[in-house]
């Protein structure tokens, strides 16, 4: 098993407004992938592209988990390559700020393909949790 992506952020925001800005659709096509549909419900299957040095990814997830303000958690996988991963948000109430830990595991079951390499997750993540949501909510 290897190394689970971890990164984590303090938000100049509070909680409520961390959770809109990952689970209501509306907000999440200002600063987070475009998605034709999503629902902060467990069982909801929503798909969206991605892509990297030309290659385009159809990723396919199903939210497993909800807990309002605090975690949501969905499956992680891709329409073009074997294997499946778990992202996990968690959000804690610092006082008017939120820290935001999220957690993508299980990315050693997509083998050895160089553009799902665990350091191109980090990246990712790092740029979406540490860049993008902050400017988006700050």
């Amino acid at each position: 098993m290897s190394t689970p992506v971890v990164v984590e952020k303090v938000i100049n925001a509070p909680v409520s407004r961390v959770w809109k800005a990952i689970t209501s659709h509306e907000e999440m096509q200002k600063w987070y992938f475009k998605m034709p549909a999503f629902e902060p419900k467990k069982g909801f299957e929503f798909t969206f592209l991605g892509s990297s040095k030309g290659q385009t990814f159809t990723h396919l997830c199903t939210i497993t988990e909800v807990i309002e303000n605090k975690k949501l958690q969905h499956t992680w996988s891709f329409k073009e390559y074997e294997g499946m991963s778990v992202v996990t948000w968690e959000l804690t109430d610092m006082g008017g700020k939120t820290k935001v830990t999220l957690t993508h595991t299980g990315l050693e079951t997509f083998g050895n393909e160089p553009a799902l390499a665990p350091k191109n997750f980090e990246a990712g993540w790092t740029a979406i949790v540490g860049t993008n949501l902050p400017k988006f909510l700050e």
